[in-house]
């Protein structure tokens, strides 16, 4: 049985796209539908319906999935055994949140691939939710509460938070030094769909965290321009403290309310592989666990 028609089947089955599959394989689209054309033929059974809209498993395709997986997770694994780090080879696809790509993790991609010259990475850097297993991703890295998935998570801890304002915007509206002064000051609102939620400052009181409603007159959906935003002086923002420290340290924004934090962001590691993942994917989520890790509490 081909191996490489079997790894070609498993990731139309779980992408369920031959051209999303061709793409993340690196390979021509007719070739991926000849090889599971040819597995088909070697089977002598349907493994995929081929619609116009959708691909779909066959019950013999359902039955194939497991098995076919866990066979190209260990020929892969045998292979890696007699292989070099340097000789390590594969490409992984990663998400992650902008704000911490562009701030920790790219400007360190260069030793990764250094030190692994035949490692590529596709790094995605959207603020919005992927699709874990639809869009391809081999791990993704979230901040915030998981949803109810059924991929494997690993919990790598959880983020300090930051309140701050522009040096512009606190001579205009004046420093907070306690929850009553932030009456008559600006919030900037961040949500990932518009309309959802009312903007608040969140803070701890007592066991449990509260929200005090503020206004907002700027609302935005991605980290950058929730950065950005308190840079132009339109508001205070509540942030990972790693994403702001920077400019904090360098003058461009300022430290409000230390004894007002909002709650800690959980921080964790999410994948499709189950415990069989790759050696290249294992490879890239201990890079990311390493970097990360001084950043959590």
């Amino acid at each position: 049985m081909n191996l490489e028609a079997l790894r070609m089947f498993v990731k139309v089955a779980e992408l369920a796209s031959f051209t999303r599959a061709a793409e993340h394989l690196g390979l021509s689209k007719a070739r991926v539908s000849g090889g599971v054309r040819d597995l088909e033929a070697l089977l002598g059974t349907r493994l995929l319906q081929r619609s116009t809209r959708a691909v779909r498993l066959t019950p013999s395709g359902e039955e194939l999935l497991g098995r076919a997986r866990q066979l190209v997770a260990e020929a892969d694994e045998l292979a890696a055994m007699f292989q070099a780090p340097s000789m390590l080879r594969g490409r992984v696809r990663v998400d992650m949140p902008q704000s911490l790509a562009r701030s920790l993790f790219i400007p360190r991609l260069p030793e990764l691939l250094a030190a692994h010259p035949n490692l590529e990475v596709q790094l995605s850097t959207t603020d919005r939710r992927v699709d874990v297993v639809r869009e391809g991703f081999d791990c993704v890295l979230r901040v915030g509460k998981l949803d109810a998935s059924g991929l494997l998570a690993r919990r790598l801890g959880e983020m300090p938070m930051m309140n701050c304002a522009s040096p512009g915007y606190l001579r205009r509206y004046g420093t907070p030094r306690s929850l009553e002064d932030l009456d008559g000051h600006l919030l900037v609102h961040y949500a990932s769909r518009f309309g959802d939620g009312a903007p608040g400052f969140e803070y701890r009181d007592g066991d449990a965290y509260r929200e005090r409603p503020m206004r907002a007159v700027v609302t935005v959906n991605s980290s950058d321009s929730f950065h950005a935003a308190c840079l132009a002086g339109l508001g205070i923002i509540q942030a990972p403290r790693a994403g702001l420290l920077p400019s904090v340290t360098a003058g461009d924004l300022v430290e409000i309310l230390p004894q007002h934090t909002c709650e800690p962001l959980p921080v964790s590691l999410v994948h499709p592989h189950g415990r069989n993942a790759p050696r290249p994917v294992r490879l890239v989520m201990g890079w990311i666990t390493e970097l990360i890790k001084a950043q959590l509490g």
